[in-house]
């Protein structure tokens, strides 16, 4: 019995001997033991480099209204109802021909006095969403605005899925906004969390246009990672940057769609009040064009 006793001590020697280095090389490393290289400290995110991005120079979507009767159904929904819509306006959107039709080479969307469900007033609000959905690209519609006191017209994108909360936290962009009331002063601006008109922060700008409910104007916007660029006639009015802070700032890195449409009245809109007598009034939008950015 002795030499097998021995013979496991033995053993057990030799098994401490190879094994004591690896379990005190692991139990170091358990308790973050200086044998490890330290973890590297996250580098606070920054804004994105302007990369010089430029766009396709055909159109990846677009409509020509090229063609006569209803806005082509593969390109445009509609928004129908007359709750508000969150400001307080007076219309109730159809998708009846009356508000919304196309003939002679451009659409007409066309805001009416006549009752209509409840309201006084009917016009349209034309969506892309699920028909033509955006990350990025250039954004050029030709159009001409209505006028008079309580008119709202507006070319604008909403994000297609709201991954970051209801409004404003995943965003808007008006593309050209108008209100009857100041006449020819047009705006482009972006709404985020941070930035938006319920706290009088929304970041944006406007230009004088002579013309703007007589003739057609082109309203752009040219959206990268890097910025936000808004023009009128191929002028620069409006530079939005992505400062790298994150959705409450930048929420521009989802997909978002199109919306055309005249509001009547409302917060902005009916500011001022609103003249019955100018009813019916129409814009007029003879293209909508969308680019690809060209990825670097």
């Amino acid at each position: 019995m002795h030499p097998i006793k021995v013979k496991n001590n033995y053993l057990s020697l030799l098994l401490i001997a190879i094994l004591g280095p690896v379990l005190t090389f692991a139990s170091c490393s358990e308790k973050g033991g200086s044998d490890l290289p330290p973890a590297p400290t996250p580098k606070p995110q920054g804004p994105p480099t302007d990369k010089g991005w430029t766009f396709e120079t055909a159109p990846v979507w677009a409509d020509e209204f090229d063609y006569s009767g209803v806005p082509n159904p593969a390109k445009w929904g509609y928004d129908i109802g007359g709750d508000g819509w969150g400001n307080n306006e007076l219309q109730y959107y159809t998708n009846s021909d009356k508000n919304a039709k196309v003939a002679d080479g451009k659409l007409t969307i066309t805001a009416r006095k006549e009752s209509t469900n409840g309201r006084e007033y009917s016009s349209a609000r034309l969506v892309s969403k699920g028909k033509g959905d955006f990350l990025y690209g250039r954004f050029e519609i030709k159009a001409k605005l209505p006028t008079g006191k309580g008119t709202w017209p507006a070319i604008w994108m909403l994000p297609t899925d709201w991954a970051y909360g209801g409004w404003p936290k995943s965003g808007e962009i008006d593309i050209m906004e108008h209100v009857g009331y100041d006449q020819n002063n047009v705006h482009i601006t972006v709404h985020t969390e941070a930035y938006n008109h319920a706290l009088n922060t929304q970041k944006g700008n406007s230009r004088i246009i002579p013309t703007a409910s007589t003739a057609f104007h082109v309203y752009r916007i040219d959206w990268t990672p890097y910025a936000i660029k808004g023009y009128i006639d191929d002028e620069l009015v409006m530079t939005f940057v992505n400062e790298g802070k994150g959705s409450a700032v930048w929420p521009f890195n989802k997909q978002f769609h199109l919306l055309m449409n005249i509001a009547v009245g409302g917060n902005w809109g009916g500011a001022q009040g609103v003249d019955p007598s100018v009813y019916p009034q129409a814009m007029e939008i003879d293209y909508v064009r969308v680019y690809k950015m060209i990825e670097k």
